[in-house]
């Protein structure tokens, strides 16, 4: 089977795709893939890697045409067609390269991030709207004499957020962020509401501080980023809890006045 993969760097006039002819193993990662190319065919070719394990986020890429983590996706189940994911599609991942899904393996950079070098993109943008939801701990003024405990619910509850890596699998497959990079992005927002539900936390306005049209308000519930999500985070039920919230707060308020 044929690796390709995309190749960039600054200088070039246009980015241009390189193809390997790959050993193929069972279980063999689209990661071990890489790996094999960049031993046997050009040792230049960039990417970031961390814990092998689906842990740390840092694989996160296109791959055939999905937002996926290169370390747990296999290549064996990429031919056969067996990890197809019903997308809705939109610019970044319309077809630029002929491609044939079932003898090919094709990788890209993860779409709205600027391309670094070759699989490498800029997280600066990523990582700046996940800052600015304030993703620290608050605790209630009252200290408890021990610990602070949760109900197993409300455990159970939360683990649905916390489970987030922050690999941007989800900003890669947002419509919304092609057209607005300025939206906050289904990272931020989700796990802006994880610190809102959590029964310790003290502030009690953490949806107010995506109450702005680049927050809630921006999401356009494509439901992408819960499909892509690698940790089955689910960012556009968080969202859509949150608007709900938020209006009923709202008329709450205009019945008052």
């Amino acid at each position: 089977m044929i690796l390709k993969v995309y190749r960039y760097h600054r200088g070039m006039v246009s980015p241009h795709y390189d193809t390997f002819e790959l050993e193929l193993r069972p279980g063999m990662t689209v990661l071990e893939a890489l790996f094999q190319f960049q031993e046997k065919l050009d040792d230049s070719l960039a990417f970031h890697y961390s814990c092998r394990g689906a842990v740390c986020g840092t694989c996160a890429m296109l791959i055939n045409k999905v937002p996926r983590l290169a370390c747990r996706t296999q290549v064996e189940s990429l031919l056969k067609g067996g990890l197809k994911v019903p997308i809705v599609p939109y610019p970044a991942i319309a077809e630029t390269v002929p491609w044939n899904p079932e003898e090919e393996v094709l990788v890209e950079p993860l779409p709205h991030l600027p391309v670094i070098r070759d699989l490498i993109v800029d997280m600066d943008a990523f990582f700046q709207y996940y800052r600015f939801i304030e993703p620290v701990f608050t605790p209630s003024a009252d200290n408890p004499e021990k610990e602070r405990t949760m109900d197993p619910a409300a455990v159970k509850k939360l683990e649905v957020y916390t489970n987030c890596i922050l690999c941007a699998a989800c900003s890669g497959a947002c419509p919304v962020e092609g057209k607005n990079p300025r939206y906050l992005g289904p990272a931020a927002l989700a796990k802006l509401y994880r610190f809102h539900i959590d029964p310790r936390e003290g502030r009690t306005s953490r949806l107010k501080t995506a109450d702005i049209p680049t927050g809630w308000w921006a999401c356009e519930f494509y439901g992408n980023c819960s499909l892509v999500c690698p940790k089955g985070v689910p960012p556009r039920i968080a969202i859509a809890k949150a608007v709900a919230q938020l209006k009923r707060e709202e008329k709450e308020k205009l019945k008052k006045q």
